[in-house]
């Protein structure tokens, strides 16, 4: 049973994320990095929130995490402005999800109004 979140990140930004039950890694190097996203999906995560210095590093390993149903990685910044890279990402997400794209707001539509 897939039943466990886990953050990827900075010490400094994930800490205080452990008080919500959270299981938290700090990976002090790409290769450590890389165990921990290899452990995620034997350890039976259904959820990973990966912080987006991570994300183009760790590419290979995501994409073969995604062939699989859990666990799903998700891309966080620690700041407020959203990446295009991460908007990408949740697009993916909402449309493995749901097949459609419609429940993620496009930059451009938001600006407009």
């Amino acid at each position: 049973m897939f039943d466990k979140v886990a953050v990827v990140g900075e010490a400094d930004i994930i800490f205080a994320l452990r008080a919500l039950g959270l299981k938290i890694f700090s990976p002090k190097s790409l290769e450590e990095a890389k165990k921990v996203m290899e452990s995620l999906a034997k350890e039976n995560f259904a959820l990973c929130f990966l912080h987006e210095s991570f994300l183009e590093p760790l590419r290979e390993e995501r994409e073969a995490l995604r062939k699989k149903f859990c666990p799903v990685v998700v891309g966080f910044s620690d700041y407020r402005k959203v990446t295009d890279q991460l908007e990408r990402m949740m697009r993916d997400v909402a449309i493995k999800a749901t097949g459609s794209d419609s429940l993620v707001k496009r930059r451009e539509e938001d600006e407009r109004r």
